[in-house]
């Protein structure tokens, strides 16, 4: 039997993980920020093969997704400025009593530069399985990174990172989870060991102690992870001495910017911990921030300890975890497209097994946040692959000026795409990136009278954007990974879309594999 790394387990646009164990089974729930359906979840039996089977935010309806714009920080920098996008951030999934909970914040952008809003929710379900999850339940806190402790009387808490900043606290308050009410004053009880944004809490008893594991130095090279205890969960807090328990800073390691942790025990009593990181290579992180397993010791009395994050984890035996046959990751149908933001969704048509999408052009185009998009895909999964699809031919009025193709997709201010200009008979090769000043356009004249296959082949370095049809031979532009590459906190997202300056303008695409 063949055998593969275990890492990443949720490859790809995976920040954030956060995992439950119900029963046998484990479920891990990511951030998702700008794309509906949002918060992804995904189930496993071993902790290596995991099934993407529902969306916690699965309804229009639940919230609004439409002020999740991306800024850059500093504004006018070159080169390696932050991006930072709204939407739903780093939830937290927990169950009891024979409800499921997650917990997560919506940042809503402000317009100009008044600064963003924090809209904290809980949402709930009697059955996971049944992807069917409650409408948001918002409760009163000024900051991000919401977690649930439950306590042994029955007390459940809520911790958090308050007044978001670069030295913002930890807080804690005690909560009616089923109306979001506090019922106790909001304690900070924790500022981290002086790292950047603190940031992350999960809050954790053992052996009558509670714990506070939180991320520090941000979430790209400086990530860590470092730990507080104290016998009364509203502190004082004393910080381990040997902080931090995780951290790839300063290392050569391959994973990088470690952080952002879930601690869990499995059924047989050994312990694990999820976290983000980047397979980096040079300067090239072109996945962005993805899902990590690693192994950990907690031993009686005494501090959690976390291994370094490993393609294959080291087993207490000194084995490697490794993954055999069975595919890392699959999803049930359907359930891994996404939108961009608030789409308007009666512009899709599936059928064909999903294989084939008919989509109408949209009059806003994917360089804005502030309108509509007709754009469907997914989440790039492979390091190394291809996708494809073919786009059949619409004779659309002239003054439609429209434009169709395939797309890597980040948010408006970075993408690539290969696309037919029906008004110009012409297939454009488009590259933007506002952070790094990048404007990249080529145009190829080109007779599309009937279909055309569009394809981006991709590797930890470059993407290969072709288009082709059976009488003429492909042709194809290669873009370097970095000009899509950077500190940022979504990742690739590949699908298709449409635009036009006329409405009621369909394309059709079919064999549409995204991988």
């Amino acid at each position: 039997m063949s055998v593969s790394h275990v890492n990443p387990i949720i490859p790809g646009f995976a920040p954030d993980p956060s995992v439950a164990r119900i029963g046998d089974t484990f479920f891990l729930v990511n951030s998702s920020f700008h794309l509906f359906p949002g918060l992804p979840i995904f189930a496993s039996q071993d902790l290596v093969s995991w099934r993407h089977f529902g969306n916690a935010i699965n309804r229009q309806s639940q919230l609004s997704l439409a002020a999740s714009g991306t800024s850059i920080w500093p504004p006018g920098k070159n080169g390696n400025s932050m991006l930072s996008t709204g939407g739903l951030y780093a939830p937290t999934i927990r169950h009891h009593k024979g409800i499921t909970y997650i917990v997560c914040t919506n940042i809503v952008r402000r317009e100009g530069d008044a600064g963003d809003d924090t809209q904290n929710f809980i949402l709930s379900t009697r059955d996971i399985w049944s992807n069917e999850w409650s409408d948001p339940v918002n409760f009163d806190f000024t900051g991000i990174d919401p977690s649930i402790f439950f306590d042994d009387d029955g007390r459940s808490y809520m911790q958090g990172s308050a007044s978001p900043g670069p030295m913002t606290k930890v807080n804690l308050f005690e909560i009616d989870l089923e109306i979001g009410k506090k019922l106790s004053e909001e304690k900070t009880i924790w500022g981290g060991t002086g790292g950047i944004y603190p940031e992350g809490p999960h809050i954790y008893k053992k052996d009558g102690w509670y714990y506070v594991i939180i991320s520090e130095g941000g979430t790209h090279e400086d990530h860590m992870i470092t730990v507080a205890r104290s016998k009364d969960i509203w502190g004082p807090y004393e910080s381990f001495p040997e902080n931090p328990i995780l951290t790839a800073r300063g290392t050569d390691e391959y994973i990088q910017f470690t952080g952002h942790s879930d601690i869990f025990e499995d059924q047989q009593g050994k312990w694990w911990a999820v976290c983000l990181g980047v397979r980096k290579k040079d300067d090239y992180f072109n996945m962005g921030r993805e899902t990590f397993l690693t192994t950990g010791e907690w031993p009686e009395g005494g501090w959690p300890a976390l291994n370094l994050v490993k393609m294959s984890p080291t087993l207490a035996d000194g084995k490697e975890l490794v993954r055999g046959e069975d595919p890392p990751l699959t999803a049930d149908p359907l359930v891994d497209f996404v939108y961009i933001r608030d789409a308007e969704l009666s512009s899709y048509k599936f059928s064909n097994n999903e294989k084939t999408v008919t989509i109408t052009a949209s009059r806003f185009d994917l360089p804005q946040w502030s309108q509509p998009v007709t754009f469907i895909g997914k989440r790039q999964r492979a390091m190394e692959g291809a996708s494809s699809v073919t786009m059949q031919y619409v004779a659309a009025p002239q003054n439609a000026k429209l434009k169709a193709g395939l797309a890597v997709y980040k948010d408006e201010h970075r993408y690539a795409r290969v696309f037919y200009d029906f008004a110009a008979s012409e297939m454009v090769i488009d590259v933007l990136n506002n952070a790094k000043k990048i404007s990249r356009i080529s145009s190829h004249p080109f007779k599309f009278t009937s279909e055309v296959v569009l394809t981006i082949e991709y590797t930890e370095t470059s993407y290969r954007f072709s288009f082709g049809n059976n009488k003429d031979a492909a042709t194809s532009e290669i873009v370097d990974a970095l000009d899509l590459t950077g500190p940022d906190f979504v990742g690739p997202v590949i699908g298709i879309f449409a635009i036009a300056e006329t409405s009621d303008v369909s394309v059709q695409f079919d064999n549409l594999t995204i991988r």
